[in-house]
């Protein structure tokens, strides 16, 4: 692979999982700002948030061509 579309992949999957983490984060801030008084530890509740974060953010798929330099 040359090293332009190594970069580019490699920005592509920050952008990708820099969504799921936002996600996850705003999940989880609005779960401890509603202070819900759950049996469930937060261990298992920060993994549902990351589930659904991951679910709500499926990954984007680009039609495109590669633009070659002369």
């Amino acid at each position: 692979m040359d090293q332009m579309a190594d970069s580019q992949d490699r920005v592509r999957r920050f952008n990708e999982d820099e969504t799921v983490w936002q996600h996850y984060e705003y999940r989880r801030r609005l779960r401890l700002t509603l202070g819900a008084e759950l049996l469930i530890p937060d261990e298992i509740l920060d993994e549902l948030d990351w589930f659904e974060a991951e679910r709500e953010c499926p990954p984007t798929w680009c039609v495109g061509r590669t633009i070659e330099s002369t």
